[in-house]
């Protein structure tokens, strides 16, 4: 099995990584700084590669893709990501440029390049690692990265749509709060107060449950989904008291 991650060197996409590994796979770490894996010793088995590849740049994604595809792609997982919230994005109003360059631009490059070296074949599955922010509805007051989601996700069902008769399936996987570096970051070293928080091995084994169900969609978990469910039925002016 050959598989390329794009969004690879930390995080969920690192998890994925190392999962298709122990199964025998062959997998390409792509990212912006694969130095940060150059420590692991798994990465350095044969069947590992790792490439510095921003998904924003649609020129390096198609080489990365055909590169990697001239020995076969069973399965491309876009885990690549942005996030600035409101604040920053009213202090700088260039940070939201790489949200909406990443999170849409990016996985619409991958999923174009992979589907385009699947299409011969006949076969072969794309998966968008999305976010549950992307299932909130739209509201004046909303922020950029839902949107950024919302916006994956349909991407995902509009791929879906179109490749389902060339044998090619489509998951995107929505999941809410994980316990990673990146999260920790963002919440000033600890996560721990996020509702549903979950590790990232077990998200990745939920993740990689569905990626071989070949799952349409994939949401978890159901306590935050459920969440979700009730704060698309407030009022808007409640939604307005949400905190980004």
């Amino acid at each position: 099995m050959n598989v390329l991650i794009m969004g690879g060197t930390s995080g969920i996409g690192l998890g994925l990584a190392q999962h298709y590994w122990v199964q025998g796979a062959r997998v390409a770490i792509c990212g912006r700084h694969p130095g940060k894996v150059a420590d692991l010793a798994w990465v350095r088995d044969p069947r590992i590669s790792v490439h510095a590849c921003d998904v924003a740049d649609r020129a390096a994604v198609e080489r990365m893709v055909h590169e990697f595809a001239a020995g076969g792609l069973d399965l491309l997982i876009v885990t690549a990501g942005q996030y600035a919230d409101a604040a920053a994005i009213a202090q700088d109003r260039e940070r939201a440029l790489p949200v909406l360059h990443v999170n849409v631009g990016g996985l619409d490059n991958a999923f174009s390049a992979a589907s385009a070296a699947m299409l011969p074949r006949g076969r072969g599955q794309l998966v968008a690692v999305a976010s549950i922010a992307g299932l909130q509805r739209d509201y004046p007051t909303g922020s950029l990265y839902s949107a950024s989601k919302r916006a994956a996700i349909a991407i995902a069902d509009a791929y879906r749509k179109a490749l389902a008769p060339f044998g090619i399936a489509v998951t995107v996987i929505v999941p809410g709060y994980v316990d990673t570096a990146r999260l920790r970051e963002l919440n000033q070293g600890d996560a721990g107060r996020k509702p549903f928080l979950m590790t990232e091995q077990d998200a990745v084994t939920r993740i990689a449950a569905a990626i071989a169900c070949q799952h349409e969609r994939c949401v978890f978990p159901w306590q935050l989904h459920a969440l979700v469910r009730v704060f698309n039925c407030l009022p808007l002016f409640l939604k307005r008291l949400r905190k980004k």
